[in-house]
């Protein structure tokens, strides 16, 4: 396709080379010189050459045009080839060097014009070339700078597209982990709770029917809440959009409910309180009821048996919660486990700050979380 219109381009100049010889001539019978169609023909044909040597053709065409003057009859008028061949320069090559190609072109065709036509040394006429050289220049210079403006254009274009598909992807991830962590926290409490509640009714049955049937009581509430929770969960995952009816998310104002709940389970823990109770931010608040929560289960299940102190200190910009329980005999570390991991990523997505380790032979959590402004 490109050698088509390289080869059409060639034969239209050519005809008008032509044109330009038969008006030379004047009216009569058309008679060029082989000198000029030998010009016409090698500025024209150097034009298929033009995409992948436009310097050379640069070259060709202007001393084809410098030489034409010198055969009779003379011609002022464009150079064709020449404009089409620093058009393809500037496109290709830049400014500055058709710039340097088409200075040298407008003396070169300028003094052949002034040296072989008789009576042009102050001829007006003498302008006509820096005229179409300026102008083949400048428009191939244009477009070029229009289509490096409109590749960049694309690329902008290409690279937004990629950031907004990368920003999707990252927010797929994070819902992920949101809702993984979600389902660790609801899974793990409740079945925690079902287990130990399970364990006491086992061991009363027999002996204590009556405390037996509270534990599996407490299994029931306990199972329902799970339901209910996971039923909200998996509910986001459903949905295209907030149902009406969908049950809100706890709140670190549950607190006492879920205390009994772990009580429950045969779990004791002593709940100390300080300053004025003032509500958090919104992520802090569901965070400050999972942190507990993860804390209490780890409690639950890993802990050493004993109570377990839970402090809650209200300050004048922070919530301060500090969760010890006794540890089993051997534990170090702070503890690798999900549920570590969760609770830090909530605290710190909530602007927060937490801490876990062993204390003199108890196993404690301390984590800040902001409180909303007044």
């Amino acid at each position: 396709m490109r050698g088509l219109r390289a080869g059409g381009l060639s034969l239209v100049v050519v005809l008008i080379g032509l044109a330009q010889i038969a008006y030379g001539h004047g009216p009569g019978l058309f008679k060029p010189t082989i000198p000029q169609l030998v010009l016409v023909l090698v500025g024209a044909g150097a034009l298929l050459l033009r995409q992948r040597h436009p310097r050379a053709v640069v070259v060709v065409t202007v001393l084809c045009g410098a030489a034409l003057p010198a055969f009779p009859p003379h011609l002022v008028l464009a150079d064709v080839p020449t404009m089409v061949a620093l058009y393809t320069l500037a496109l290709r090559a830049g400014r500055r060097t058709a710039a340097a190609y088409g200075a040298v072109a407008v003396l070169l065709l300028t003094g052949s014009s002034m040296w072989w036509l008789p009576g042009h040394l102050f001829d007006i006429r003498n302008l006509l070339p820096l005229n179409y050289i300026a102008a083949a220049v400048a428009i191939g210079d244009s477009v070029r700078n229009q289509r490096t403006l409109l590749a960049q254009e694309r690329r902008r274009a290409a690279e937004a597209e990629r950031d907004r598909e990368t920003e999707a992807r990252r927010q797929v991830r994070e819902e992920r982990v949101r809702i993984a962590r979600d389902l660790h926290d609801v899974v793990a409490h409740h079945i925690t709770l079902v287990n130990a509640q399970a364990g006491v009714a086992h061991h009363l049955l027999r002996t204590d029917p009556d405390r037996a049937y509270q534990a599996l009581a407490g299994i029931k509430e306990t199972s329902r809440a799970a339901l209910d929770e996971l039923r909200a969960t998996v509910g986001l995952l459903r949905a295209d959009d907030e149902p009406d009816d969908r049950q809100p998310a706890p709140t670190f104002a549950g607190l006492d409910a879920l205390l009994d709940g772990f009580r429950q389970a045969g779990l004791e823990v002593r709940l100390t309180r300080a300053g004025a109770p003032r509500p958090l931010t919104g992520t802090a608040d569901l965070a400050a009821y999972r942190i507990v929560q993860e804390a209490l289960t780890n409690a639950r299940k890993h802990g050493g048996g004993g109570a377990v102190d839970l402090d809650v200190r209200y300050s004048e910009d922070t919530l301060d919660i500090m969760l010890a329980n006794p540890a089993q005999p051997g534990v170090q570390g702070p503890g690798t486990g999900h549920g570590m991991i969760g609770m830090r990523e909530r605290a710190e997505s909530a602007g927060g700050r937490f801490t876990a380790g062993m204390i003199t032979g108890r196993f404690v959590v301390h984590v800040g979380l902001p409180l909303a402004a007044d």
